[in-house]
C-alpha cells in the first residue's frame, strides 16, 4: 500500500497509483520471470511524479517463450471506478524491439482526437513510456539480446468500462491505461477537467464547431428530451466551467451553447465559474441582488435570502410577478462574465428549472439552439 497522503480541504487522504503504474509493473515482473525464470516478490517503480511505488505481483503464469502477471490497483482513498482492477501484463520474447498493445479489457481507440491513433489500444503514452522502461531495464539486467512484446489486459475492464467517459469518448471494449504521474491524487479535479477537455478534442478533430456543453445529467436530458438537440455530441462540464470554456478558446470552437439548472447557471452571474459548493455558492445573493435591480420589496428578498433552493427562490418571484424580469436580469450578467471568459468565442446559455421548465436565456442564445437544431436536422 502507497503511504503517501495529501490534504484535501480539512482531510488528510491517502494517494494511490494508475493504472499506468500497475501496467508497467505487471510488465517487469513478468519481464524478469520470462528473461531470468522466476517473478519478484516485490518490485519498486519509480513514477513520473518521483514517488517510488512498491508492487506486490500476483496472478502469475509462465510459459516457453512467455510470461505473465498481474498488479492490483490501488486509488487510495479516490473514488476511482478503477480501484482493485487488475491490470495484467503478458510478455512475449520477439526478435528485436519493444512492442506495446492492449488484450481483453483494454479499449481501442475508435475516433481521432485522442491520445493515441485510430485503432491503436487505449494505452496513453506516459503508461507506454513507464511500460518501455521497465522491460528495457529488465532486459539490461537479464543481459539478453532478444525484444520484448508486451501486452496488456484487464480481466474486468470491459464491464467498468461502461461506468467511465470511454464510451462517450470512442474507446471501445475496455478502459483505458492512463495516468501522467504515476500517482492518484485523491478528489482530483483535475481528473475531470482533463477528461473534458479530450472529448472536446474528440469532436473538435471531427471538425465541429459549434459545441453543446451541459454541467451535468440534468443539463444534458434537458436539452436533449424538451431541447430537442443531439447531446451524442455535446460534452458534460461537472463544475469546471470556465475551464471546459477555456479549452474551448483554445481547441479553436467558434460557439459554445451551455445548458443548464438555474441553480448552477446563476452562479455565473457572479462570476463563479467553479460552480461546486465547496468553491463558492452565492445563489441565494445572486437571486436577492438581481431581484432588488428588478424591484423587489425587502419582505420578499428576505424571502429569497431565506429561500432553501433556487426552485424555491422562483416560485417566490413568479407569486410576485417578477420571474421573467429577475431571471433575465441573472442571464444578462451571467452571459457577460461568459463573454469575458471566452474572449471571442461566442459563448450563450439556456438556464432551466425542475418545476419551470425553460426559464431563460442569453441574447445570442436563441439563434444557436437554431443553429443546432437545423444542424440536426440536416445530419438526419
Amino acid at each position: 500500500m502507497l503511504e503517501h497522503y495529501i490534504s484535501v480541504g480539512q482531510q488528510r487522504l491517502r494517494c494511490g497509483y494508475t493504472t499506468g503504474t500497475c501496467a508497467a509493473g505487471a510488465a517487469r515482473a513478468a519481464a524478469e520471470a520470462l528473461l531470468r525464470g522466476s517473478f519478484p516478490a516485490q518490485l519498486l517503480v519509480d513514477t513520473p511524479a518521483g514517488i517510488p511505488v512498491c508492487l506486490e505481483p500476483e496472478a502469475q503464469s509462465q510459459g516457453a517463450d512467455w510470461a505473465a502477471c498481474g498488479v492490483r490497483k490501488d486509488a487510495g482513498d479516490d473514488c476511482d471506478v478503477t480501484d482493485g482492477a487488475l491490470i495484467v501484463a503478458t510478455v512475449y520474447r520477439v526478435e528485436t524491439g519493444i512492442e506495446i498493445d492492449g488484450g481483453k479489457g483494454v479499449g481501442r481507440v475508435t475516433r481521432p482526437g485522442l491520445n493515441q491513433p485510430v485503432g491503436a489500444a487505449a494505452i496513453n503514452r506516459v503508461p507506454r513510456q513507464m511500460i518501455e522502461a521497465q522491460v528495457r531495464q529488465a532486459l539490461a539486467e537479464s543481459g539478453a539480446s532478444c525484444g520484448l512484446r508486451v501486452v496488456i489486459s484487464v480481466p474486468e475492464g470491459e464491464k467498468l468500462a461502461a461506468k467511465t467517459f470511454n464510451p462517450r469518448l470512442g474507446i471501445q471494449g475496455g478502459i483505458s491505461i492512463l495516468g501522467s504521474s504515476g500517482i492518484v491524487r485523491p478528489m482530483s479535479r483535475q481528473a475531470l477537467v482533463d477528461t473534458t477537455r479530450a472529448e472536446m478534442e474528440v469532436h473538435r478533430a471531427e471538425g465541429i464547431q459549434d459545441l453543446l456543453m451541459a454541467p451535468g445529467n440534468y443539463g444534458a436530458d434537458f436539452a436533449e428530451h424538451t431541447l430537442g438537440l443531439d447531446m451524442g455530441r455535446a460534452v458534460q462540464c461537472s463544475n469546471y466551467i470556465g475551464e471546459a470554456l477555456d479549452s474551448a478558446v483554445n481547441l479553436g470552437f467558434s460557439s459554445v451553447l451551455l445548458v443548464g439548472h438555474i441553480g448552477k447557471l446563476c452562479k455565473l452571474a457572479a462570476g463563479i465559474m467553479d460552480t461546486h459548493s465547496r468553491t463558492a455558492d452565492g445563489r441565494r445573493e445572486v437571486f436577492v441582488t438581481h431581484g432588488a435591480l428588478c424591484g423587489a420589496d425587502g419582505q420578499l428578498l428576505r424571502q429569497l435570502y431565506d429561500a432553501a433552493t433556487t426552485d424555491a427562490a422562483l416560485d417566490l418571484l413568479c407569486q410576485a410577478g417578477l420571474g421573467k424580469a429577475v431571471l433575465d436580469s441573472i442571464l444578462r450578467a451571467a452571459g457577460q462574465n461568459l463573454a469575458h471568459r471566452g474572449k471571442d468565442l461566442n459563448i450563450q446559455a439556456i438556464a432551466f428549472s425542475q418545476s419551470a421548465g425553460l426559464t431563460a436565456m442569453t441574447d445570442g442564445a436563441e439563434a444557436l439552439l437554431e443553429l443546432h437544431k437545423k444542424k440536426l436536422v440536416q445530419s438526419n
